[in-house]
Parts: structure tokens; C-alpha cells; sequence
């Protein structure tokens, strides 16, 4: 097997553990501790040591990782470190959300989940696929309230579709209404209803009495596992690439590095897909705290900590859109990312992307010392695109930042389209930028 198709493989392992953004910051979780990482709390002191590494949670969605360089910087004077090399990406996905009190009965005959959208999902694409429900519940454990993962792992729910018999224009075109046409079919209960029969799996999932459950952010995810398809195993489909596969990456390139000047940092938030504006989003406080408190415990002070973050560099990693096979014109004209084409610089007049002449030249220079190709995307200049983390993170951390990704096709699918090859190029000059 060849290392761009070893690697495509993990990126699929941990997309499929990984049903919602708790989980996948648990995964991650689970990568750091592995190399030896060590948590850190934010109501606790701080006392990193040389050349280790550790991480900061917060809401169980978001993680902020360091390490720090071997080299003995840190004793009477902290002029030794250069700054912070820092990789963002986001944990979440769209999805469905279940709301409170979800269980509603149809003519006696039939229960559905109550549920609404999280991001700007194709809705189309939910429908006719066996689904599930993960996430986290909020449970009281003697006098304590504490959070637990939950993944229901069994085909539970289906969001059908309407017969083409009942809607003969379907195929021309249909407006979706998420109150309406989107609820999931959970259970027949002609011969009786079980009331609260999802939180009676939710319990059983996470192994906790019903009664104790306090609260819930429980989303819909498709039971459909990663896969590599094409001709020659030149695809992979997936849930959730946009931004795991990001994730992946900049985790194992992370994990996989030692800095030696730098302060390596990556960042994994979440809530991207929704504006960021929580306080486990790249537009809270979270990164300019972490990078703050890394400085702080270092002995720097305010003047030092300043210095260093205008010596670092920012690589916001969420992944960009490929040309279409069939629909090649929604494309710019002269910026055409193709799938294996390697990293997306993504460029954008209004600065929805971070990227200037500066940061992209140091994004290429990566690229070439790491053998790995580069392409540019921008939008059409008719057709608006959305915006990422690159700038919103350095609304509260000034530092030189570019906006790359991984190109995909159907982002926001259900199931979304990507290169067998272009995880491992993401890794590669990852492990460059961390190492440099």
C-alpha cells in the first residue's frame, strides 16, 4: 500500500469514530495522549517544561494543543523563542440537531425527532440514508453535573422522501422545509408508543440512568463509512471531510513534530459552520488566552508575549472547493483546484481569506521544501463564497496568517468527494511548517 493511501485510511478511521464534534475532539484527545501529551486545565496553574507537550479543552468541542521547544529558552531570559507556529482547523460539521423534547407522534401510528438545522447543509442529501444520533449528554453524578460522549451505534432513523407519485415535478427542483421535510422517522408505534424511547437509548448508549440525563447536544449523523473509489483508487467519499480531514492532518503532522524554536501550536474549534461566535469559536477569547498563558507560565511578559506573536504565523486549514465534473463553469476561471491537485492557497478581494502576497509566498516556500504541489482558489467574482477561520481568529491574535484547505466536491453533503492524495500532501508540509 502506498503511504498517500496508508494515510487516506486513518483519515477515514478517524472521521468514522468521530460522529460529532465532542467525539472528534475526544479522538484528538486520544492522538495527544498517545505521544505523551499532557491535559491542562483552564481554572488550574500552568508549569509547562521544555520540549513537552500539552493540551487545553473547552466544551468539550474545541482543543488548543503546544509544544515546546527542546532547547533550555525559559530560564532568566525567554528572547530565545521566535513565536508561535499555529495550525487552525474546525471540529464541526452541518448537521441536524436534536431539540428538546423531540419525540412527536403522526396519526398514531408513526414517531419522529424533532429536529433543525446546524450550518448550511445541502438538504437534499440527508434523505433516504440510514442515520444515528452522537453527541453529549449532561448528567448529575452525586452532587456533581458531568458530560459524557454518547453515540447510539445502530440504524435508528431515516428522513424519507416523498414519492416522485405525489410530486411529479420533483425532478424539477423541490424547496426543502426543515420543519416539514426533514424529520426524521424514528419508530412505528401503531401498537403502542414507547414514550421516550431516544432517551432511553441515549442512556443505555452512555450507560447512565435516564433520569439523571440534565441535558443534551445530540446531532443526526449518516451511518455511511469513508471509503476510496475511482477507477484507481483515486477518490475517497466521506462524511464529515470538510473539516476532519483538515483535523487529521494538522493533528498528526502536530503530534508527529518537535519545534525548535517555535512554540508549536494547533487549533481545533469548533462551531466554524455557524460563525464562530461562541466561546469555543475561533472568534473567542480562547486562542489569544492559550498563547497568552503559554507566555505567561514561560516567565515572558506582556512586551515579550507582543514580540512573539508578531514573529508567528497562522495556517487556517479548512477545506476549499475543486473544480466540478460536471459543472466546471461555477468555477473562477484562471483558479481551478482539482482533487490530487495537493493544497488550496484561497485567496478573496474582501478578505473573507486571510491570504496577501506575503503569506501565500511563505505557503509556497513550505509547499516546495515539502515536495508537495500548491493550486489557488478564489470565487467567482458573481458568485459569493463564505469565510473560514483565518480571519477571525486574527481579529484577536495579529499574526501573518494564510487560508489553505484540501479540495473536495459537495461540501456540505451529507457525503462529501475528495483526493486519495491529499491528506498525506496536508501532513507532509504541515510536518515542514512545524519543524522549521
Amino acid at each position: 500500500m502506498k503511504e498517500y493511501q496508508k494515510c487516506a485510511k486513518e483519515m477515514l478511521e478517524f472521521i468514522e469514530k468521530s460522529p460529532s464534534c465532542f467525539h472528534a475532539v475526544a479522538n484528538v484527545k486520544a492522538i495527544l495522549d498517545e505521544h505523551g501529551f499532557t491535559e491542562l486545565k483552564e481554572r488550574e496553574d500552568w508549569v509547562p517544561e521544555a520540549g513537552e507537550g500539552y493540551y487545553v479543552t473547552r466544551n468539550d468541542s474545541s482543543v488548543i494543543a503546544f509544544r515546546l521547544p527542546a532547547a533550555d529558552l525559559f530560564g532568566s531570559s525567554v528572547s530565545g523563542t521566535v513565536g508561535f507556529h499555529i495550525v487552525a482547523a474546525h471540529s464541526d460539521s452541518p448537521a441536524f440537531k436534536v431539540k428538546e423534547s423531540p419525540e412527536s407522534m403522526v396519526e398514531d401510528h408513526y414517531v419522529r425527532l424533532n429536529t433543525e438545522k446546524y450550518g448550511g447543509m445541502i438538504l437534499s442529501t440527508w434523505l433516504d440514508r440510514a442515520l444515528s444520533v452522537a453527541g453529549r449528554i449532561a448528567v448529575k453524578e452525586k452532587n456533581n453535573i458531568l458530560t459524557k460522549l454518547v453515540n447510539i451505534d445502530k440504524d435508528i432513523l431515516v428522513i424519507p422522501n416523498v414519492a416522485i407519485h405525489m410530486n411529479r415535478d420533483m425532478n424539477n427542483g423541490v424547496a426543502y422545509n426543515p420543519q416539514v421535510d426533514m424529520l426524521p422517522l424514528f419508530a412505528d408505534c401503531s401498537e403502542g408508543k414507547t414514550k421516550n424511547g431516544l432517551m432511553k437509548r441515549v442512556a443505555k448508549a452512555a450507560g447512565v440512568k435516564q433520569e439523571d440525563i440534565l441535558g443534551h447536544d445530540l446531532f443526526l449523523y449518516t451511518r455511511e463509512k469513508g471509503r476510496i473509489l475511482g477507477e484507481n483508487g483515486e477518490f475517497v467519499l466521506s462524511p464529515r471531510l470538510d473539516d476532519l480531514q483538515c483535523v487529521f492532518a494538522a493533528v498528526k503532522a502536530f503530534a508527529e513534530s518537535e519545534p525548535e524554536h517555535y512554540i508549536n501550536v494547533c487549533a481545533v474549534f469548533d462551531n466554524e459552520e455557524v460563525g464562530s461566535g461562541t466561546k469555543q469559536g475561533a472568534d473567542s477569547t480562547f486562542l489569544e488566552d492559550t498563547l497568552w498563558r503559554i507566555a505567561e507560565s514561560l516567565g515572558a511578559g506582556r512586551s515579550e508575549y507582543l514580540k512573539w506573536v508578531a514573529g508567528s504565523f497562522l495556517i487556517s486549514a479548512d477545506n476549499a472547493h475543486a473544480v466540478h465534473p460536471n459543472h466546471p463553469e461555477k468555477a473562477d476561471p484562471t483558479n481551478r483546484p482539482y482533487l490530487n491537485g495537493g493544497i488550496v492557497i484561497k485567496y478573496h478581494g474582501s478578505q473573507k481569506y486571510a491570504t496577501d502576497a506575503l503569506s501565500a509566498a511563505r505557503m509556497k516556500e513550505l509547499c516546495s521544501q515539502a515536495g508537495v504541489p500548491f493550486q489557488s482558489y478564489a470565487n467567482r467574482s458573481d458568485i459569493p463564497g463564505g469565510s473560514t477561520l483565518g480571519n477571525i481568529s486574527t481579529a484577536h491574535v495579529s499574526v501573518s496568517s494564510v487560508d489553505i484547505g484540501l479540495p473536495q466536491l459537495a461540501m456540505h453533503s451529507a457525503v462529501e468527494t475528495g483526493g486519495v492524495k491529499d491528506t498525506k500532501y496536508a501532513v507532509d508540509v504541515l510536518k515542514v511548517f512545524y519543524g522549521n
